[in-house]
């Protein structure tokens, strides 16, 4: 198979060193084969880990990347900032786009694409290359957070820029005599802290499901044990710190919850929504520890703000999601509105108590010293010492005078 070299960048040559950011999968495999064989330039690749590699993984990449011809291969460990960053918002702002989706790799692309750029710097090289392909996402955010974090790098995606296919990707790993799994042809998976993306075949199809096979981590929720789990989870300040009075660090608890979840069928679903260039997208996910979080959070939140303050923050909350799935991670906006999220979670403390059971999450109580419930003075649809009927009675008048006032408005005006 040949390729369009008139596609290629004209200032790439083979003097110069590239650095690919680099999963080990098919895209970014062809990344390092066509520097290697294509243009001849020295290669560095980088895996920045934020939560989707075990040690065999890793070493696996490691072993790739070598035999596809780079020179030197980087590990960063990206997670606890991917956490910081992004996941603790993500959890006190209770986001899901679509009302689903946790954004399980959309806030990762952010901590890669920073820390790609800022280890090309170092290395001094000219050039770095990403496997995004043109009609997705991930193409956006890798090349705002290089060009916000290191603007003199230039970016180069061989995948997007000269159109080529995974069958085509597929093809010319092989024909070079490289391993291509099946499975890496059919589907493309994006695995994280946060959870797991499956994207290709049934997923092109808004009337089709993935297969069983098609499915990373998570048991089928009809084969998960039929006598559930409980759990308790304790919060601080809106994220959580303990696991059945256990406490964890972030990762570790993130982990565990993520490994519970998976044995009881819990965070598979699929996405539906618009992407940054405006068309239509649709992806599945599997992430438990996010199915679990999120429910636990929110109905914490419920018992100890504000009505007003609910409102507000879950608008914040939501565009908080928007503007980090859409690449707004790095406009000045986006501190303030952490800044906004974070004042909110002051009096976000206490436990929740869960019950897992083949795929649902159910929230069973919650506790807090900041409770906003207060049933020695008022109980709702019963009694209370707030106030008496008159007082109720006398509101009631009052509360309803404006769509009082707009019923015989709209009656004179049609001349009833």
């Amino acid at each position: 198979m040949s390729w369009n070299r008139d596609l290629f960048p004209s200032e790439l040559n083979a003097d110069q060193h590239a650095v690919v950011a680099f999963s080990g999968g098919l895209d970014t495999s062809l990344c390092v084969l066509l520097l290697r064989r294509e243009v001849g330039c020295r290669v560095t690749t980088v895996t920045v880990d934020t939560g989707g590699f075990d040690a065999e993984e890793l070493r696996y990449i490691e072993a790739r990347s070598r035999e596809l011809g780079a020179e030197e291969h980087i590990l960063v460990d990206g997670r606890q900032a991917v956490y910081d960053h992004h996941i603790a918002y993500l959890i006190k702002g209770n986001v899901l786009r679509g009302g689903v989706y946790p954004l399980c790799v959309g806030a990762e692309r952010v901590v890669q694409g920073r820390e790609v750029a800022e280890l090309a710097a170092v290395r001094g090289a000219d050039w770095i290359l990403h496997g995004s392909t043109g009609a997705g996402n991930d193409q956006v955010r890798f090349e705002v957070a290089i060009a916000a974090t290191r603007p003199d790098l230039p970016t180069w995606a061989p995948i997007r820029d000269l159109g080529i296919t995974r069958q085509q990707s597929t093809d010319y790993l092989r024909a070079c005599d490289f391993v291509v799994e099946e499975k890496t042809t059919d589907y493309s998976i994006n695995a994280g802290l946060w959870g797991v993306t499956i994207g290709g075949k049934e997923t092109h199809d808004p009337g089709s499901y993935p297969p069983e096979g098609a499915w990373t981590t998570t048991c089928s929720p009809q084969d998960a044990p039929a006598q559930g789990a409980s759990l308790t989870l304790s919060f601080e300040d809106g994220l959580p710190v303990a696991l059945n009075d256990a406490r964890l660090e972030p990762l570790e608890l993130l982990e565990q919850l993520r490994s519970l979840g998976e044995q009881h069928g819990v965070g598979r679903d699929i996405h539906l929504g618009d992407t940054i260039l405006g068309i239509k997208g649709r992806i599945a996910f599997e992430a438990p520890a996010a199915a679990v979080l999120i429910p636990a959070h929110r109905e914490l939140e419920k018992l100890v703000l504000s009505r007003l303050q609910l409102f507000h923050k879950n608008q914040m909350g939501e565009l908080y999601g928007m503007l980090l799935h859409e690449a707004g991670w790095f406009d000045p906006v986006v501190r303030d509105i952490e800044a906004f999220i974070d004042s909110s979670q002051r009096r976000v403390s206490g436990e929740v108590e869960l019950y897992l059971r083949q795929g649902s999450v159910s929230v069973r109580g919650v506790h807090s010293p900041f409770t906003m419930l207060a049933p020695e003075l008022a109980r709702y649809g019963e009694e209370n010492a707030l106030w008496d009927g008159r007082d109720a009675a006398g509101f009631s008048r009052i509360f309803g005078t404006q769509q009082l006032l707009a019923g015989l408005a709209l009656r004179r005006g049609l001349g009833d």
